[in-house]
């Protein structure tokens, strides 16, 4: 049985944030920004998963300090490499991966692509995650490459960065994860929301859009909101503009929101760690008053 000298509550980490992109990257940037700062004090982006290989994104985490480890799961090679396949499989695939990453948290910052019920059933703990597919056999670029001269790795160019945090010791279920969306809530769910909201406007049906931060649900774009604000459309604008004004907002929320959930992961962690020291004390009030019936029995 443990004793209040023992360490019964979670040890306090650097919490580990996984991130989903499919371009740019710069709502990751922003996540790589605020780690380790008063924004996000006690988080730090610890993996970066893209659908699509050319996205600029890998490169924010290839220069992050110290480097993030990225990979690219897209769903055409993903078909193309396992016949018979579905999207169903692949986002199985995706959830495989980001288990792999060991998250606290994952963040889907520009994911352009609706995941199915088997990723958020791995994410939740309902469902296993699939083996690793088998590796296809190298091309010869690879080949040619893994022949070259050994260079420096990034880490290596960045010695004064620290390394990334350590993963968990086990895997908490459900890990939560939360969506960005150029919308308000209820309002141009799923695809092309900032030129949907847009028009709209230019049709007098609309005053003005927003941004949100919600959980992510089996409903496209209906998980629970956490973040919402309100972004003018002027009159004068043109759909670049709107863009670039929506943008500024998604960077400043996507930390909040990250924030909201670090901060509540933190709170249970309290809570478990005093209602284990409780049962502790409960415990061992048990044991001294059998200990003392004892001796006076003897």
């Amino acid at each position: 049985m443990p004793t209040l000298t023992e360490t019964i509550t979670p040890e306090k980490r650097i919490r580990r944030i996984t991130v989903l992109i499919s371009g740019s990257g710069s709502n990751l940037q922003a996540l790589l920004d605020a780690s380790l700062t008063d924004k996000l004090p006690n988080a730090q982006v610890t993996y970066v998963l893209s659908s699509r290989s050319n996205a600029y994104g890998l490169q924010r985490a290839a220069n992050a300090s110290p480097p993030v480890p990225t990979s690219v799961c897209a769903l055409k090679t993903f078909l193309n490499r396992n016949p018979g396949s579905s999207r169903v499989n692949y986002d199985a695939e995706v959830a495989r991966r980001v288990l792999e990453s060991r998250p606290d948290i994952v963040v889907l910052a520009g994911w352009m692509h609706i995941l199915s019920d088997s990723f958020l059933d791995i994410l939740n703990g309902t469902t296993p995650p699939p083996p690793a597919p088998a590796l296809p056999p190298p091309t010869k670029t690879e080949i040619a490459d893994a022949a070259e001269p050994h260079h420096p790795s990034a880490s290596a160019l960045h010695p004064k960065s620290a390394a990334l945090p350590a993963p968990p010791l086990k895997q908490a279920f459900p890990i939560p994860c939360i969506n960005l969306h150029p919308a308000l809530p209820g309002a141009f769910d799923g695809a092309n929301a900032i030129g949907r909201a847009f028009e709209a406007f230019q049709k007098d049906e609309i005053k003005n859009t927003g941004v949100m931060i919600h959980r992510v649900i089996k409903e496209v774009d209906r998980g629970e909101p956490l973040v919402v604000r309100n972004v003018e459309i002027k009159t004068e604008d043109k759909i670049e503009d709107l863009e670039q004004r929506i943008h500024s907002v998604e960077h400043e929320i996507i930390v909040e929101g990250a924030r909201l959930i670090l901060d509540e992961l933190d709170k249970l962690q309290t809570v478990a760690g005093t209602e284990a020291k409780e049962e502790v004390k409960e415990e061992t009030k048990q044991d001294e008053d059998v200990a003392d019936k004892l001796e006076r029995v003897l």
